[in-house]
């Protein structure tokens, strides 16, 4: 199970890392703000569901070395919480920001620019928060 945490944690983290820090701002600044947004989401959304399954891999291999002793361990619920950033990021933000987007495309951005603004802070605020356990996690996993 050491090579299976090992690739979910490299995979999951370091694939937040990737999109986020480099990926993202090189497509932004190569492309136009609409093609860039588009492939930037499909990216993030990609990582969404990585995050998902590795995460889930990453508890079920903690409960497993540490029973039900591993609940109680910082890694467990550093894990945890970024699900939860990865869950509320997918299913709650990114929809709002979609149908923003949508409302955008059918009238004056400056009538629903300001949501999609906000709500687009808040998903990088979320994916900030998201990387950072993802950092502290790696960190005291060694």
């Amino acid at each position: 199970m050491n090579g299976l945490r090992a690739i979910a944690k490299t995979f999951w983290i370091g694939g937040l890392w990737v999109i986020g820090i480099i990926v993202a701002p090189v497509l932004f600044a190569s492309l136009d703000k609409m093609t860039a947004g588009m492939v930037a989401g499909k990216l993030f959304a990609a990582i969404a569901w990585v995050g998902l399954v590795c995460g889930v891999i990453l508890l079920v291999d903690q409960i497993w070395r540490d029973g039900v002793r591993g609940v109680r361990e910082a890694a467990f619920w550093l894990v945890v919480a970024m699900l939860a950033c990865t869950i509320i990021n997918h299913f709650a933000v990114t929809p709002i920001i979609a149908n923003l987007k949508l409302q955008m495309n059918h009238a004056a951005e400056g009538l629903f620019g300001g949501g999609f603004a906000t709500w687009h802070a808040i998903s990088s605020l979320i994916y900030l928060v998201q990387s950072l356990l993802g950092l502290i996690y790696i960190w005291r996993s060694e």
